[in-house]
């Protein structure tokens, strides 16, 4: 590896995803915890390349349809509708009957009963076998159940082991926050784009970020430098049971809020309500 290479840092631009900018290409996992925020949901469903329920995730977009169609409006599109879902996968047992069967003539049910691998890991391979190299995000999973929760932070790191990402990057997406994996080495993330392109976008913006900010190191303890927080580091070790940066805050003033890390980590920002 080249100085340069080692010198240089690992760019993050979420607005330009969730924006649907060029380049920034990505799927969409459906997990199965209420989708608490539709008008975000619309937002990411109407730009994804593809759309995977992980088994009982199925029954939350189903929640959605049937509200919908409940309102007798015509939809412009099947993506108005959220009828346009690509694939379900899993073991089943938590697909009901009724996303069973309204689901069934319009994407392809995946019968997987590896007890092996988790229903998100199904939709995960799943996903980079037709999206290769594509980026993910993942709405649902971080609320409910604490080993849940738990469950889906390992997700991010089992499914990104290489230290370019070069299968893609994951991000976890849920009412309240965003949250992703630094892997060690430097990181520069756009948290405010004031000049973006939003358009007919309802919930996403040039600024959906709140103020608070958590650098979580789950697999073991990390040494992290910061820039643009209300309570910078530098070179400071962080672990579980020791010293942890949660409920930082970025300055208002802050475009890109620098992170290096010796380990990889977590990253975690609030969204605006």
């Amino acid at each position: 590896m080249s100085l340069e290479d080692e010198n240089a840092s690992t760019e993050w631009h979420p607005i330009r995803q969730f924006l649907h900018y060029p380049g920034y290409n990505f799927a969409l996992i459906v997990l199965n915890q209420p989708i608490i925020d539709e008008d975000l949901f619309r937002d990411l469903w109407g730009i994804a390349d593809i759309r995977v329920a992980a088994d009982g995730g199925a029954n939350r977009i189903y929640d959605l349809t049937q509200r919908y169609l409940s309102t007798g409006q015509p939809a412009t599109s099947s993506a108005n509708n959220y009828t346009n879902l690509d694939a379900i996968i899993g073991d089943l047992d938590s697909l009901s009957d009724e996303a069973k069967t309204f689901f069934t003539a319009k994407s392809t049910v995946i019968y997987d009963p590896d007890q092996y691998s988790t229903d998100f890991t199904k939709a995960v391979r799943l996903v980079r076998q037709r999206l290769p190299g594509g980026h993910i995000v993942c709405m649902g999973g971080l609320g409910g159940r604490v080993d849940q929760g738990l469950s889906q932070l390992h997700h991010l790191y089992l499914f990104q082991k290489s230290p370019t990402y070069a299968d893609g990057k994951m991000f976890f997406l849920s009412s309240e926050s965003l949250s992703f994996l630094l892997k060690a080495g430097k990181h520069r993330i756009h948290v405010r784009e004031p000049n973006a392109r939003v358009g007919t976008f309802a919930r996403v913006s040039g600024d959906p970020f709140a103020k608070y900010v958590g650098i979580i190191p789950v697999k073991e303890p990390s040494i992290i430098t910061t820039k643009g927080l209300e309570w910078d580091v530098r070179n400071w070790a962080t672990e579980f049971g020791g010293q942890m940066s949660t409920s930082n805050h970025v300055l208002p003033e802050t475009k890109v809020v620098e992170v290096e890390t010796s380990s990889d980590v977590i990253f975690t920002i609030a969204l605006k309500s």
